[in-house]
């Protein structure tokens, strides 16, 4: 005998279904789903929070350097200039990175460089000590051009009685430039899907505790398997985050063509703005199953309302810490804090979405994806175990009559 037909139960797909469709609607049409819609305004406060917590660590991510390319005296006499001024000046003297020690007569391409948007590399310095060359962005030429002329003199060692002329060459974009695009792009991205997992993921909570103190979930505990109901709250959920992100997507999209601006104003993600989107997607799905289980085993074990918030607040801190942290793995790419970050679960989704504005490899992707779906199947397997164990424990056994009557119309509606 099937399931679906054992004790006049739905089988757990059918019954998982059934809940999904009664949350989802119930949902859908009440009158809170207005203020969830709403509930987006509030948090950008938390966006601005965070970009100024982050500051520190994106004015190191997005240093800049100055590549040389000069004849090899010239290029040994530049970087010791260089070094004796940084230890007196500080930071205004930009790190200098070797691109080439050339041969005499040997010309060297700046221009390419820049714009094939490699590294962190914001401006070039060619030509010699007593008449140097900077190729570099418009914005860079003004800000570099007597830093240059400074540490040219300094190189020649008293030399020159004057500051050395630079030539100045002017290229429309540069390595740095798009890196730092990049990562603005990847904190972006982070952001958005931290407050949009938190924002929607506590609803289940918040919808769970509802029905407990209303004893439907004792109903529901009595007439369906409850991994059923574990899985059909946590798909209800997320339809009902779908629904809401197309509506928030709408309204950002109208808002960027009343503006008239377009998303090729900022800088292309490394995998492309459709391929970024669509994984932004697939992690949000990811981070919102394995944070949703979470608070649904949370709220079953809890007995009271205020037992649930107090559980519940731990785990809301802890994500905070793990979404700093993966904010953090976006200055550390390819070293041990990228690949924790990305190991952990509960931290995997936003490390992979900054990933995917960086980087333009897409396999790296392929392989969290799958270890994210292996941690969404534990997740929810253990937390609906727990939840049926702690639920069940707390539902009586009188309104198991009345649960299977309730479902046993539900298998024929939809039937």
């Amino acid at each position: 005998m099937s399931m679906g037909t054992q004790a006049g139960r739905l089988s757990l797909w059918h019954a998982a279904f059934v809940i999904a469709r009664r949350d989802f609607t119930a949902i859908l049409f009440s009158r809170a789903f207005i203020f969830f819609l709403l509930g987006p305004l509030f948090p950008l406060g938390v966006a601005a929070l965070a970009g100024g917590i982050g500051a520190q660590i994106q004015s190191e991510a997005l240093a800049a350097d100055v590549g040389i390319a000069m004849q090899a005296e010239d290029t040994d006499a530049f970087i010791q200039a260089r070094d004796g001024l940084a230890a007196q000046v500080g930071p205004a003297i930009p790190p200098v990175v070797v691109l080439e020690r050339l041969e005499p007569g040997e010309i060297f391409d700046a221009q390419d460089v820049l714009e094939g948007g490699e590294g962190r590399i914001a401006a070039v310095v060619t030509g010699t000590l007593a008449a140097p060359e900077l190729t570099a962005p418009q914005g860079n030429l003004a800000r570099w051009s007597g830093t240059i002329a400074l540490i040219s003199a300094t190189a020649q060692r008293g030399e020159a009685a004057t500051y050395p002329h630079v030539a100045t060459h002017s290229v429309s974009t540069s390595g740095a430039s798009e890196n730092r695009g990049r990562y603005q792009t990847a904190q972006g991205g982070q952001i958005l899907l931290f407050l949009l997992i938190m924002l929607l993921a506590s609803m289940v909570l918040s919808n769970l505790v509802e029905e407990k103190g209303n004893k439907i979930i004792e109903i529901l505990a009595a007439a369906v398997p409850m991994n059923a109901v574990f899985m059909g709250k946590l798909l209800a959920m997320l339809g009902i985050s779908i629904f809401g992100i197309m509506v928030w997507g709408s309204v950002g999209t109208g808002l960027l063509a009343l503006g008239e601006r377009s998303l090729s104003e900022f800088a292309n993600p490394g995998v492309g703005w459709p391929m970024f989107f669509a994984l932004g997607a697939i992690y949000f799905a990811m981070g919102y199953l394995l944070l949703g289980s979470i608070f649904l085993t949370i709220g079953s074990m809890a007995p009271t309302v205020r037992d649930v918030q107090t559980m519940a607040m731990p785990v809301t801190m802890a994500q905070v810490v793990v979404f700093f942290l993966a904010n953090m793995a976006v200055t550390r790419m390819g070293t041990w804090i990228e690949y924790a970050g990305i190991m952990f679960p509960l931290s995997s989704p936003f490390v992979m979405v900054a990933r995917g504005a960086m980087d333009e490899a897409l396999w790296p992707h392929l392989l969290a994806i799958a270890w994210q779906i292996v941690c969404v199947v534990i997740f929810v397997r253990v937390g609906s175990s727990l939840f049926r164990r702690k639920v069940m424990k707390s539902g009586p056994q009188t309104t198991r009559r009345k649960g299977l009557a309730l479902f046993r119309i539900g298998s024929k509606t939809t039937g």
